[in-house]
């Protein structure tokens, strides 16, 4: 008997999973014994080891989602784990999956089984905690895709992140910085201003809703480079703080902002670029990666995780803080075995 027909015959018939029947409050996050995801071809299956715990899983147990979500569904946008069966990973391979409608269009991590497309896997080796990896997938692909992709940061650049105090944001800093770039951050809470500078921001900003003159105070010519996570409400004062030929990236619309009512071209200023990023994991490389989570491990990258919690039964309490709002950072699930 193969190695690998032995990983699959090890799996059990039925599993844990967190099942969403119905859109509702945090009682719709329903704990059930469901059968274990058979492998299609070209997919693989993972043993859950850890998986963050993001917004948009709570607006699809609100039910607030697009149309690809249908109930019952399992969440779950994200993951780490190991490899249960596959055609071409070694069963125990260490993995992590993200994105592509997983937790959506169909089930996703909030499980102790789950399958994705293979072009969906990174694969990885690491001795880091369940919980820290646990935590980087979503956060660490959307924050160096948004840098790459859609700013091609450099070093010795400026960048400004508004909406610093997001877990992308968070992870945007500590990439940006590890590249040499000078890092600018907003938050609107100021007592949270302190902490941006311990995470490694070079100027926070407490943002009342217009930061442009701020910026514009500190650096009259503008920055290089701007990552929007708040939003569409307040672009057109985003756009301000850019030099010009500079690059304004938006990814992410904390405020729910997500379009312009009677968008005109023309208020984008003279010179000034502007794109967008949507996240997919073919934009975090495996070698790439592997270099964060090496730095990582010797200390150049934080990891902004802002609390963990064990087992299936406490992601109601996840949801929940994640809702909240209060703690900056990631919310990670780690399945104990």
């Amino acid at each position: 008997m193969s190695q690998q027909t032995a990983a699959s015959d090890a799996a059990p018939a039925t599993m844990r999973a967190v099942v969403v029947t119905r859109p509702g409050g945090l009682d719709a996050l329903e704990i059930k014994d469901v059968p274990v995801p058979v492998r299609k071809p070209g997919w693989v299956r993972i043993r859950v080891k850890a998986f963050g715990v993001n917004e948009s899983e709570v607006t699809t147990r609100k039910g607030e989602s697009d149309a690809v979500v249908t109930y019952p569904r399992v969440p779950g946008i994200e993951g780490v784990g190991v490899v249960d069966e596959d055609s071409e990973l070694r069963p125990g391979q260490q993995v992590a999956t993200m994105m592509g409608g997983m937790g959506r269009s169909y089930d996703g991590a909030y499980a102790q089984y789950v399958t994705v497309p293979a072009a969906q896997v990174i694969p990885f080796e690491t001795g880091l905690p369940w919980e820290v990896v646990g935590a980087l997938p979503e956060m660490f692909q959307t924050a160096y895709g948004s840098l790459t992709t859609g700013l091609d940061l450099k070093a010795g650049q400026t960048l400004l992140i508004r909406g610093g105090t997001s877990t992308v944001g968070l992870s945007a800093d500590t990439i940006a910085k590890d590249l040499g770039a000078t890092v600018l951050s907003t938050t609107r809470s100021p007592e949270r201003a302190g902490g941006l500078r311990a995470a490694g921001v070079d100027h926070p900003f407490v943002d009342s809703g217009t930061i442009a003159d701020q910026v514009s105070a500190l650096m009259p010519e503008g920055v290089d480079a701007v990552l929007e996570l708040v939003g569409c409400s307040v672009l057109a004062d985003t756009l301000r703080t850019v030099r010009r030929h500079g690059t304004v990236c938006f990814t992410g619309a904390l405020a729910g902002q997500w379009t312009i009512p009677d968008f005109t071209p023309f208020m984008i200023p003279n010179g000034v670029r502007l794109t967008s990023y949507g996240g997919q994991t073919a934009d975090l490389p495996a070698d790439v990666f592997a270099r964060q989570l090496q730095a990582i491990a010797a200390g150049r990258l934080k990891v902004p995780v802002a609390k963990v919690y064990h087992g299936l039964e406490q992601v109601r309490d996840a949801q929940a803080d994640v809702e909240s709002g209060t703690t900056p950072g990631k919310h990670v699930v780690v399945l104990d075995d």
